[in-house]
């Protein structure tokens, strides 16, 4: 299973989410920190869920980064978090 198939995975199954993106941008960061050979390293994620109604930006990141913690202590050196609730304008866009 990919790294960005266990992301996807992990967050659908603790959030529900109405929308998510998971996108492997490794190649962007070729001879950066972090950066490994085979990429798998540097992720872009976008998710709209009900589980984010009235909790604070930091509180969704610390959500997502607590559930996806195997990862980031595996092979994942970054992460990039657009969180919404469905009821922010934001949220569509």
């Amino acid at each position: 299973m990919t790294m960005k198939t266990r992301i996807e995975t992990k967050l659908t199954e603790a959030l529900a989410p109405r929308r998510l993106t998971v996108v492997d941008e490794s190649h962007l960061h070729a001879g950066h920190a972090g950066h490994r050979p085979g990429g798998e390293t540097h992720f872009r994620i976008e998710i709209v869920s009900d589980a984010f109604e009235g909790k604070s930006r930091l509180e969704r990141h610390r959500q997502i980064n607590a559930i996806l913690a195997a990862e980031l202590a595996d092979r994942v050196h970054a992460l990039a978090i657009r969180a919404h609730a469905p009821s922010e304008s934001s949220a569509e866009t």
